[in-house]
């Protein structure tokens, strides 16, 4: 299995920001330029599914593995002969936030979609965090609902 992990710790944004951000699936395009649009119906949540476009690309589908809010969500994409794996983490730390992206490429034809989607999205994970997180750090999140 491929794999690449790039991790940020970071005092301009809160984990709930982040996860707000990240949850808001609907609004990605405002902050991702390579997105033409991403939709998603119903939560947020393990077992759910979005869409997405790249910019000249096609549709793909992206399922939800696994979610907990305000600290990890796993999704995967299906690619014919290999499944790509992005797991987001965001942990609290007396240095400040630690936000850890991973992206992981496995199956028979993973040197293929290494090569056509994998590579270029751990190669932009750096930037690409760094435009969340200031995205994220415009969001208000209210400390307390009642």
């Amino acid at each position: 299995m491929w794999t690449r992990t790039h991790t940020i710790v970071t005092k301009q944004a809160t984990a709930e920001q982040m996860w707000q951000l990240m949850s808001d699936v609907n609004n990605w395009h405002k902050w991702e330029k390579g997105l033409e649009f991403a939709k998603l119906e119903g939560k947020f949540e393990k077992g759910n599914f979005f869409t997405l476009r790249p910019k000249g690309g096609p549709n793909v589908k992206v399922v939800l593995l696994e979610t907990e809010e305000n600290k990890r969500f796993q999704d995967v994409t299906n690619f014919p002969l290999a499944k790509m794996y992005d797991d987001h983490v965001f942990e609290e730390t007396t240095e400040g936030l630690k936000i850890t992206y991973t992206v992981s490429v496995k199956g028979l034809l993973s040197f293929l979609w290494i090569k056509l989607v994998a590579g270029k999205i751990a190669a932009d994970m750096p930037s690409d965090m760094q435009i969340q997180i200031a995205a994220s750090s415009r969001l208000l999140v209210p400390d307390c609902l009642g």
